[in-house]
């Protein structure tokens, strides 16, 4: 599992500085702009905004109220690179929660 957490962290450092190198080089208004004026590009928006939202019901369902709070705010305006951050932080707990003693999963 660690292994997988470090990967993850890694995704979000990657992604970060693609976010940093995308900022030095386009208009981020101008880029999205033409991102929802495409067809696929607005197909792209919703299938993202769709997994923020999917993403906050499991971070609701697991957080104390404020820190869901604080940690879906963060998600819908850093995206994945906080949501990656958050599931590699509790990935543990979410794999035990998630894990049965006699080793089956829930629903399996």
């Amino acid at each position: 599992m660690t292994l997988v957490r470090l990967i993850v962290v890694l995704a979000a450092l990657v992604l970060g500085v693609l976010i940093v190198r995308a900022f030095g080089l386009a208009d981020f208004f101008e880029a999205f702009a033409r991102i929802g004026a495409d067809p696929w590009g607005l197909v792209s928006l919703v299938d993202l905004y769709l997994g923020f939202v999917l993403l906050a019901v499991i971070i609701a369902t697991v957080e104390t109220r404020l820190a869901a709070i604080a940690w879906i705010v963060g998600l819908f305006v850093l995206g994945n690179l906080l949501g990656a951050l958050w599931f590699a932080w509790r990935l543990p707990m979410l794999h035990a929660r998630l894990s049965r003693s006699d080793g089956t999963r829930d629903g399996a």
